[in-house]
């Protein structure tokens, strides 16, 4: 969700590859990112409630469930928060926005698409490569998705003087991580890695079309390659390799 569509889908398209295809729907402006022709992530402009609440750019996730309905209910009765009711749009998703106990905001859906297309292969270029929780305080954090998803803990790295982060997997492999936020960031929020073919031309790129590095490149696990941004919007968002 940004300020400025236009300026943004520019961007990500020239920062990561995505193809662009126009959703609008119901007079909403609406736009699909697409990575080999098919559709990774969404870009829309910030509704004005949220913007009267004080919502800036950025990027939410989904969580697919089985029952939207059940799942609100279950997030409430967790500690969560349900800021927009679930809804339908027809033939495409079922949706609420939701926020965890300690008010990192995402999506609980499901897909009503009768045809979906096969997942494309892990890592490829534009695809969604890592999830990322900074929350007040890690471990209640995990619990509550833990109790609402089923997800499971995996490996747990020491950072030193920035604590554990915690690993989490929603089947066999981890997908994400868990750590408790620095000071300095303000408040509890996701954050999502894209995954890119290396990562110093696509440094490049953000620089080239008006990003801000915010940390890195950095090595981690695995190994990988990320780096840590905001476009010029100001939403964060970070890019992983595993070529430099």
């Amino acid at each position: 969700m940004t300020t400025d569509t236009k300026a943004a889908a520019k961007f990500y398209a020239e920062v990561v590859g995505w193809g662009i295809q126009n959703a609008d729907t119901g007079g909403k402006e609406y736009t699909i990112f697409t990575a080999n022709g098919q559709g990774v992530a969404g870009l829309m402009p910030i509704p004005d409630e949220a913007a009267k609440q004080g919502a800036k750019p950025g990027w939410m996730g989904y969580v697919a469930v089985d029952d939207v309905d059940a799942a609100a209910l279950k997030l409430k009765r967790e500690g969560g928060t349900v800021h927009r009711e679930p809804e339908t749009v027809p033939g495409i998703i079922r949706f609420a926005v939701v926020s965890d106990p300690q008010g990192a905001g995402f999506y609980i859906a499901r897909g009503l698409s009768t045809d979906v297309p096969a997942a494309l292969p892990l890592g490829t270029a534009g695809t969604i490569g890592w999830r990322e929780l900074f929350a007040n305080e890690w471990q209640a954090a995990f619990g509550f998705y833990q109790k609402m998803f089923g997800w499971t803990k995996a490996d747990t790295i020491d950072m030193g003087e920035m604590g554990k982060y915690q690993l989490f997997a929603t089947g066999a492999e981890p997908v994400g991580g868990m750590m408790t936020k620095p000071a300095a960031i303000p408040r509890p929020f996701w954050g999502y890695y894209f995954n890119v073919s290396a990562l110093d031309a696509a440094v490049v790129r953000v620089k080239a079309a008006g990003g801000v590095i915010v940390m890195g490149p950095a090595e981690v696990p695995g190994p990988m390659w990320i780096v840590q941004c905001t476009d010029p919007q100001g939403a964060y968002f970070a890019l992983v390799s595993t070529k430099r």
